[in-house]
């Protein structure tokens, strides 16, 4: 078990196995975890608990992820928390989230199953965390 970081990450995942794994993941590794079932309870979560970090799938019920990701960039509360896909859609989709004229891309891209290593990395990397 690692130290805590004093870093909170919000999962949003509609798939409880997922947020499961996310969470376990993280937690292990020093951070405190904020969970959402979808893109609307996401948006509401990041914007009254201020997480230092977002995952976002993008396959969800009642709001995509590609949603929440642009009411996220646009809410002068949120808008400056980082945000990493984390989504079972192929990699094609990145580029389509980068065209999206409305849409900032985020700051990180991973497709499920995701690589641990490289998961952490980034979010460490996004955080300036040693």
């Amino acid at each position: 078990m690692a130290d805590k970081l004093n870093k909170t990450i919000l999962i949003a995942d509609d798939e409880p196995d997922v947020r499961t794994y996310l969470q376990t993941l993280l937690e292990d590794n020093g951070f405190d975890v904020i969970l959402a079932e979808n893109g609307k309870e996401a948006v509401e979560k990041a914007a009254s608990d201020k997480p230092d970090l977002v995952t976002l799938d993008i396959t969800m019920p009642e709001e995509s992820g590609s949603k929440a990701l642009k009411e996220l960039q646009v809410n002068e509360a949120t808008k400056n928390i980082p945000i990493i896909i984390v989504t079972g859609v192929d990699s094609r989709y990145k580029n389509f989230i980068h065209t999206r004229k409305s849409v900032d891309p985020p700051q990180g891209y991973f497709e499920k199953p995701i690589d641990r290593e490289e998961f952490l990395g980034k979010i460490k990397e996004l955080l300036n965390i040693n």
